[in-house]
């Protein structure tokens, strides 16, 4: 069995919820306290075992790779001012041991085209993982670590889930299993794209982590564009249901839909309040301004 050691970061969408703030900044890039999402999720990654970091961007996300990117001069002034432990952490946000890739992805046409692109990257034979930066996945072991290690013990494709009320099954990937224990897979029978309560076969969503086989490239490539004229990783995935097999998996930790105003609110707050320095700040101010009186 090959190890996982390749990531897909599609990030070349417009991040239309988030305007104006996205207008001429990645929404990836948007901070939580001091840390970027996409950061987060390079990090996860690095954590995994990952040593190829592939980031599929479009024509406005240059402050991506900006971001990864050396910056003599600032390394330069940071040193000059004392500041070489912030200097020294800047300068290994990717490690010598990894290395990011930047592909571009043309045109917006959906998660699958944005995934396909990094197909010449990838053997057919091949396990890698993807990772959606707007989903801020928090576990005390990371998120992807706990799929490589559930992949390496059943060489099946994995797709990270977990539970939704039955009304919002419409914004999700909704998969047909027998519900996982946390931490544990249970193999997907079916896979139903945002399907309304009435036609959803489970509650169990599919959220923003996969660890994928190569053989799904060919299927994306070969693929007919589905709704809006975009190629859904979706179907690439039920492809794989009927082939290698797919498990669902339910991982230990918690969520933050960052793709959304509310889930990057929340997600900020709880970062905020656990934060060492500023977190006793934060619960006095609201504890002093927001009482059950304000509501």
């Amino acid at each position: 069995m090959k190890p996982v050691r390749k990531a897909i970061f599609p990030v070349a969408g417009l991040g239309t919820r988030f305007l104006p703030a996205t207008k001429a900044q990645p929404k990836e890039m948007l901070p939580i306290i001091d840390k970027p999402l996409i950061q987060f999720a390079v990090e996860e990654a690095l954590d995994a075992g990952i040593t190829h970091l592939i980031l599929v961007i479009g024509r406005t996300k240059r402050a991506i790779a900006d971001h990864f990117d050396s910056n003599p001069e600032l390394d330069a002034i940071l040193r000059a001012k004392g500041k070489s432990e912030m200097a020294d952490y800047l300068s290994t946000i990717i490690p010598k041991s990894a290395c990011a890739i930047y592909l571009r992805q043309a045109e917006a046409l959906g998660l699958g085209h944005a995934v396909a692109c990094a197909a010449p990257l990838i053997e057919p034979d091949e396990p890698f993982a993807v990772l959606l930066a707007d989903d801020l996945l928090e576990g005390e072991t990371p998120v992807l670590s706990q799929m490589v290690a559930a992949y390496q013990q059943t060489g099946r494709p994995l797709v990270a889930v977990q539970s939704v009320d039955p009304s919002e099954t419409g914004s999700y990937g909704i998969v047909d299993a027998d519900l996982p224990l946390v931490g544990q897979s249970s193999r997907v029978r079916s896979m139903v794209e945002k399907p309304t309560p009435d036609e959803a076969p489970s509650n169990l969503a599919v959220v923003g982590r996969y660890i994928l086989d190569g053989s799904i490239m060919q299927v994306l490539k070969d693929q007919t564009p589905g709704r809006g004229g975009e190629i859904q990783l979706t179907d690439g995935i039920r492809a794989l249901i009927e082939t290698t097999g797919v498990d669902a998996f339910r991982y230990n930790g918690c969520r933050y839909d960052c793709g959304s105003k509310l889930g990057y609110i929340e997600a900020t707050l709880a970062h905020a309040l656990r934060h060492p320095e500023y977190g006793p700040h934060v619960r006095a101010f609201m504890a002093a301004n927001y009482t059950e009186s304000t509501k």
